[in-house]
């Protein structure tokens, strides 16, 4: 009797620190889905802040100056939610190829670079709380 009385409790507490631990990941990741759909937003106004003319931004032309500086600012301020909330940008450029944190697109021999390092970054990758919710998409190169 005694020895199941002890078995139930090792089964109760074992069920309990599972309990806990799905919870926390539960909290940690629930906002997944959500950091996934803004992160297009943010590639909209990464690609909108590089497709204007650095040449066009001036005093002269103060109606586009205004408004690029408030996509950089926009921009600049959706980083800082997404690092407040565990969410890092990946942007592997001249990095070793990791399967974990990027999606090869292709391979391509370049000079001087060495075999199985990132050569092109075409989409930056992100992480939630350590977790990779969208790979880089990558060039690789490869060796000639």
């Amino acid at each position: 009797m005694t020895d199941r009385y002890k078995r139930a409790l090792a089964d109760t507490e074992n069920l309990r620190q599972r309990s806990q631990k799905l919870i926390e990941e539960a909290k940690l990741y629930g906002i997944q889905g959500f950091c996934k759909d803004l992160l297009e937003v943010a590639d909209i106004l990464e690609k909108a802040t590089e497709s204007v003319p650095k040449e066009e931004i001036s005093p002269q032309n103060p109606h586009l100056k205004n408004l690029y500086e408030g996509l950089v600012m926009t921009e600049v301020q959706i980083q800082k939610v997404f690092t407040k909330h565990g969410l890092i940008k990946l942007n592997p450029t001249e990095a070793k190829f990791d399967p974990y944190e990027h999606e090869a697109l292709f391979h391509s021999p370049v000079e001087g670079k060495e075999p199985g390092t990132v050569a092109l970054v075409t989409k930056v990758g992100y992480k939630l709380h350590g977790r990779t919710l969208r790979p880089a998409l990558v060039g690789v190169v490869k060796a000639p």
